[in-house]
């Protein structure tokens, strides 16, 4: 029967284990995202807007929350985003005195394209797994993100 210290020195092992694939599993996606985004001339916060506003119309507030960015930086995003035909602001019609930002028709193109190609080149680790594996590691990932901090 394992002691106590052996229990955990286990437990850290495996934890370790979970992390390290972890990390190769983030490195392998950041990868096929750079590609994405260098095909695209986008940087990677330009892709991210993209997928977050794939399927939604967000207030500027609401959409720097998601990225983690202060007004000053999401308004230039958003400027060069808008330049570039990518996206459009209105003001939302419930308050208006709050700018929504959403996906122009370009911009819609450009998002899906991009989902197709991101979804592509990813196929070769998704693809190893049978569709009920896919599912599980879904559930998964979303319950570790839920738990993310920020």
């Amino acid at each position: 029967m394992p002691t106590s210290a052996e229990t955990e020195q286990a437990a850290a092992v495996e934890h370790a284990d979970l992390v390290d694939v972890i990390v190769q599993t983030s490195f392998a996606t950041m990868a096929v995202l750079n590609r994405v985004a260098a095909e695209h001339d986008l940087s990677l916060t330009q892709l991210r807007v993209l997928a977050i506003l794939r399927d939604r119309r967000l207030r500027m507030t609401e959409l720097a929350r998601y990225l983690g960015l202060d007004k000053s930086t999401m308004t230039g995003l958003v400027d060069r985003a808008e330049k570039r035909g990518l996206l459009r602001r209105a003001r939302d019609p419930a308050d208006g005195r709050a700018v929504d930002v959403f996906l122009s028709a370009d911009g819609a193109r450009a998002a899906e394209r991009g989902h197709e190609q991101i979804a592509r080149l990813l196929a070769p680790m998704t693809g190893t797994l049978s569709r009920a594996d896919q599912h599980r590691v879904q559930i998964l990932l979303a319950a570790m993100l839920s738990g993310r901090p920020g």
